[in-house]
């Protein structure tokens, strides 16, 4: 079992940034592969990006790729997203997702996550 518990989230203008934080308890982080997906009311949830357990291999949504960078810090089981040049259609809940996966590698597939933490909400104004 792993508890995902994201913090960051709030309001910021276009063109800001924001990071959000991701704290791991429970099994050993580093045997995780994570993820961050967001969902806007009324859409289908979408994957933002994914890191593997080493953090040295990372994957983006086309949407974010040169404005969002996912990193982890295994030692403090903590996950991180920056964000940068905030759009307003960035506005959405994000989520932490870990898929157990010590062999490597990584997915952004939400169906392949069995852990998610509760969301937190960041809004982008014009």
């Amino acid at each position: 079992q792993v508890q995902l518990v994201e913090s960051g989230g709030g309001l910021v203008q276009a063109g800001g940034s924001l990071t959000l934080s991701c704290a791991a308890s429970g099994q050993t982080f580093s045997s995780f592969a994570a993820g961050w997906f967001r969902q806007v009311p009324g859409k289908e949830r979408e994957s933002v990006g994914a890191i593997g357990w080493a953090g040295h291999n990372t994957d983006y949504a086309d949407s974010v790729k040169g404005r969002f960078t996912i990193s982890r810090d295994n030692a403090k089981n903590t996950l991180y997203l920056q964000m940068n040049s905030l759009k307003p259609e960035d506005t959405a809940v994000y989520y932490c997702a870990a898929q157990f996966r010590p062999w490597g590698g990584l997915s952004r597939e939400g169906t392949e996550y069995e852990y998610w933490g509760q969301g937190t909400q960041v809004t982008v104004s014009s």
